[in-house]
């Protein structure tokens, strides 16, 4: 099974372009964590405390308990400031640290042409601390624990002496995906679509849970409501009832016709 990555420049923002993606994933068994770079603070309505529960609620969201389920969604804060995020070097290797300390297989970030410049600053920075990730003896910050409370994603224990390069081997993903967040009034132009019929209610209920900015602000409830219509365009575009778009720079593999003669 995979080690997945999914970076969100605020808290919310996973769930919105890939949610569905999200919760397939982890019903399939794959191990997902959802890194965000930021707070999201300050808005309206919120603050980092308001804030930080609803993400750890959308978070539960993602991977209910019952019958059938995989592993459970992790989430991490890496502390980033909110509406400056900038492309430096201690940004990448903050990111550069998670995805070793993940041993990540697949990364996904937010689409590369945007209007929010974080969205923009932290592609940038996904992209290029996924190259940094695959250094040897390159000196690494500590990794943040996760806010989910299933403990450290490296083990604190380790004995005095060993590298980290030898607990978080350098790791190069071998794919980067794009998923669709944007601030842009257009329409995707995806390299594929995943079919996540059945997960539309999990996705709904992980966007529903950030109240103080899809559910108390009156001009933000129709995010929420065209959800499903989204869903069913690109889901449409495949043959199923709803799927959400993604884009690649680097080309896919098949082996043959059956995967796309279904």
């Amino acid at each position: 099974m995979a080690r997945v990555i999914v970076f969100g420049p605020h808290p919310d923002d996973q769930e919105l372009g890939m949610g569905g993606t999200i919760a397939r994933l982890a019903s399939e068994g794959h191990a997902v964590l959802l890194v965000d770079l930021t707070n999201g603070e300050p808005t309206p309505l919120g603050n980092p405390e308001i804030r930080a529960g609803e993400a750890e609620a959308a978070r539960a969201a993602l991977c209910p308990p019952g019958a059938g389920r995989g592993l459970p969604v992790r989430r991490l804060l890496l502390g980033l400031p909110n509406r400056v995020v900038e492309h430096t070097a201690d940004a990448r290797h903050r990111i550069a640290a998670v995805i070793r300390a993940w041993q990540a297989d697949v990364l996904f970030t937010p689409f590369f042409e945007d209007a929010h410049p974080d969205h923009r600053a932290v592609t940038r920075l996904v992209e290029d601390a996924r190259f940094d990730a695959k250094l040897s003896r390159l000196a690494l910050p500590p990794v943040p624990e996760p806010s989910d409370g299933m403990g450290p994603l490296v083990d604190p224990s380790i004995e005095p002496g060993v590298t980290f390069d030898e607990i978080a081997p350098p790791r190069y993903p071998r794919w980067l995906f794009y998923y669709y967040a944007t601030h842009l009034r257009w329409v995707a132009n995806p390299s594929f679509i995943m079919d996540v019929t059945g997960f539309e209610d999990v996705k709904r209920t992980s966007i529903e849970a950030y109240e103080t900015q899809f559910v108390r602000p009156e001009k933000n409830r129709a995010v929420a409501r065209q959800l499903g219509d989204s869903l069913a365009y690109f889901g449409g575009l495949i043959g199923v009832g709803s799927g959400e778009p993604f884009f690649t720079k680097e080309p896919l593999g098949i082996t043959g016709l059956a995967g796309v003669l279904r």
